[in-house]
């Protein structure tokens, strides 16, 4: 027999309480029908958002019930067969929440709503010929950034590179690839590249890509191993009572012997307490002094997937001023929440109130996470691509490894419906918010 989806259940407990509400008064108050949120954050990030997320039940006779996983498409996609979905899901990916809309599978957040839509993270969509907005950023995070430690000589890094994440692995080095690509061609070239209107064979698409092995050096195959098996987190410490340790960042590892780090804001928590420099990567990367500031960002947008008007109503508490200082208060020091613009007081750490300025008002132009924006087999295919090149940068590997990128985004053009009622997002790139 057919497990009855926690959807129905949710529906049917519902209904039953308002069926019997005349004869049960207590029954709205004693079986508050739990929402459901899916989420990317675990260990202390997501004991700081369900610590904010039960704070904002006061008052609205809903409780809310947070599902955290690494592996968030493949739980989404699963229970998207089981017609089963969250009420609402916090993704990071534009490309995956834009194939949910054009499927009907989002519900179009209100008109209310569209300030809290901030470019480039969350993007109008034209969706059965009206546009409108399907997501908004909860938390958001820099990239384009270099850390090393205090006194590391700048004049010749050496890199540090961990390209292992479970079924994400490679991403880190998308990120250098993208990186490149926007501070040598500029943010429409960038654009036109994220959004699938520039081949993979193009010139500067190439560039970026042996602008990066130029960068890293020759390496060992010990070397290049050890990079394709560690996480970007760096190597774990010793195991302690509660099970193993907590990872010790690449630049702290024991089998790193390396300078300097490319990596976005947030993996400052794994190095609170130690004394880094954080850069701008574009003093790194050779590009042109006219994108010198601009930045790459990424970020997780929440979406609703239910019907339950409270799911909307969830969505607006959760980028509220009063649901962003209860997370910020609950949260670690070095794993506070960003915010795509500036409606409080500063963070009173140096390191997070100088990403935070950039965010908000120091950077010039923010561009969204190409690979986050490209369709998922796109995507997938570039994560693959990375591995591969840096196992093996020669100039034939390369060669491949694009024409088989090209052809994956020919196929995905192709397949995907010409349909004028339809368009996906275009703005990728914009002025900070603050």
């Amino acid at each position: 027999m057919r497990a009855v989806p926690n959807r129905v259940l949710r529906t049917l407990l519902a209904a039953l309480c308002l069926l019997t509400v005349a004869l049960v008064p207590g029954c709205a108050s004693k079986t508050p029908v739990p929402l459901v949120v899916l989420g990317p954050w675990t260990g202390v990030e997501g004991d700081a958002f369900e610590a904010a997320l039960k704070r904002l039940d006061d008052g609205t006779g809903r409780t809310y019930t947070y599902e955290g996983t690494r592996s968030l498409r493949e739980t989404l996609v699963s229970q998207l067969e089981a017609d089963d979905p969250p009420d609402v899901a916090i993704l990071n990916s534009i490309g995956e929440l834009t194939e949910y809309a054009r499927r009907g599978l989002l519900n179009p957040l209100p008109e209310t709503m569209a300030g809290r839509a901030y470019p480039p993270w969350a993007p109008t969509l034209l969706v059965d010929g009206k546009r409108g907005t399907y997501w908004v950023p909860l938390k958001v995070d820099l990239k384009s950034l270099v850390w090393s430690k205090q006194g590391a000589s700048d004049a010749a890094p050496t890199w540090c590179v961990g390209l292992a994440s479970q079924a994400t692995s490679g991403w880190p080095g998308t990120d250098w690839v993208e990186d490149i690509l926007l501070h040598q061609a500029g943010p429409t070239l960038y654009t036109k590249w994220a959004a699938g209107r520039l081949s993979w064979q193009d010139p500067a698409v190439r560039r970026a890509w042996t602008t990066w092995a130029r960068l890293l050096g020759k390496r060992t195959n010990a070397s290049i191993k050890n990079s394709l098996i560690t996480s970007y987190e760096g190597a774990s410490g010793p195991d302690g009572p509660d099970g193993p340790g907590a990872p010790l960042g690449l630049l702290n590892s024991p089998d790193f012997d390396c300078t300097h780090e490319h990596q976005s804001a947030f993996i400052r928590y794994v190095y609170a307490g130690d004394d880094l420099r954080m850069e701008p990567s574009a003093g790194f990367l050779d590009g042109r002094a006219a994108y010198r500031d601009t930045y790459e960002v990424s970020g997780d947008m929440a979406a609703v997937f239910s019907a339950d008007p409270a799911a909307q109503q969830l969505v607006e508490r959760l980028s509220s001023a009063t649901g962003r200082a209860r997370w910020r208060a609950a949260a670690a020091p070095e794993a506070r929440p960003l915010f795509p613009d500036a409606p409080g007081p500063p963070p009173a750490n140096p390191t997070e109130r100088k990403i935070d300025t950039l965010l908000t008002s120091g950077a010039r132009t923010l561009c969204f996470d190409a690979s986050d924006v490209m369709p998922p087999e796109l995507r997938d295919a570039f994560h693959r691509a990375v591995l591969e090149f840096f196992g093996t940068p020669a100039k034939e590997q390369l060669d491949l490894l694009l024409r088989q990128l090209e052809t994956v985004r020919a196929q995905v053009a192709e397949e995907s419906p010409a349909d004028r009622s339809f368009r996906p997002p275009e703005d990728l790139c914009a002025s900070p918010a603050g």
